[in-house]
Formats: C-alpha cells, structure tokens, sequence
C-alpha cells in the first residue's frame, strides 16, 4: 500500500462520502482503510476505534450543519432568517443523509466537545427568534419547538415518508409559515 498523509480531516471527508453513499452503518474502520487505501491499524493513530470515529463523525456533521444554518442566517432577519435556516437545515440533510443520520445518531452527549459544538445552533436560534420577542425559556421552548419541526421533516423525507408528489420544499415553505404565525400569536399571548 501506498503512503497516505493521513490526518482527522482527510479521514472525516472520507467516512462522510461513505456514509452519505452507502449509508452510516457501512462506515466502518475496514470500509474507511479500504477507501484510504491504508491498514485498519492506522486509523488507531487518530480515532479511538470505531465509537471514536462515529463520534468524531457526528461532531464534523454538527459543525458543518452549524456552518451552513449561520451562513443562511447572516444578513436576514425574523421570518427570512427563519426560512433560510429551515431550507439550510433540510438541504443539508438531503445533501448529506449519512452525515446528518451520524450527528442524530451517534454524538456522546456527556462528552464536554459535543455539548459545546451542540449549543451553537441553540444560540444561532435564540438571537433570531429574539427579534420576535422571545427570552429565556420562551426562547428555548421555540428553539426546541423549530429543531423538532425541521428535524422530523428531515428524518420522514430520508425515510421514503413524502412519497406524494407534491412538492416537499412549498410543504416546509408552508409548515414554517405555520410555525412563525404561532410564535407571533404566542407573543401577543404575553
């Protein structure tokens, strides 16, 4: 075999093309050696096996996600930024079913790196939902209310669940729409 320079990144890159092709489950320390063109031993040299790498592949898949929700986020405000972030979230999904399925999956909650990488779409969604009033646990309770929205939307469109054909991106236009009139009626509640 040939010498590969070998680092995190360059395996995480190579288990989310595995995962997202052929699934998480056939992301395995063989499977990953093979696609490197490297010995299985090697890997040991950067993850601790394979609940080390499935870790560090839901931390690359939470950053990324991250990434992509802020990146819609910037420059918009209340509803738009709203809508930016659900079609980022989705699409990210779509584009990366096995990363996506890693960072639900697989995270090591008690572990303080992913409790740390966990909290920054939280804060990204309370500084938007800010604008419409919400605070402290009315903030959380949104948040929580948004994640549980877009990641059921996501999970039932991965699952074969949206088989009508019906466009799925003006159903999630219209769920967020629904989703955005009951936080402002939750706010004029108050």
């Amino acid at each position: 075999m040939s010498r590969v320079k070998l680092d995190l990144q360059i395996i995480l890159q190579a288990a989310s093309e595995i995962a997202d092709t052929e699934g998480l489950d056939e992301v395995t320390l063989a499977s990953l050696s093979k696609k490197l063109g490297i010995r299985s031993p090697s890997l040991y040299n950067h993850v601790d096996g394979l609940p080390g790498l499935r870790h560090q592949l839901a931390m690359h898949g939470m950053k990324r996600l991250n990434d992509v929700m802020t990146h819609a986020a910037v420059g918009r405000a209340q509803d738009d930024a709203v809508h930016a972030i659900a079609k980022a979230y989705i699409t990210f999904a779509r584009e990366h079913p096995g990363l996506y399925d890693a960072l639900v999956r697989t995270p090591n909650w008690q572990h303080e790196e992913t409790q740390k990488i966990a909290v920054q779409p939280v804060e990204l969604l309370v500084r938007v939902l800010g604008a419409y009033g919400l605070e402290g646990d009315a903030a959380i309770h949104t948040v929580r209310g948004l994640h549980s929205l877009l990641h059921g939307f996501a999970s039932l469109e991965q699952t074969g669940n949206f088989n009508i054909p019906i466009d799925p991106d003006y159903s999630l236009q219209l769920l967020i729409d629904f989703f955005l009139k009951g936080i402002r009626s939750y706010g004029e509640s108050k």
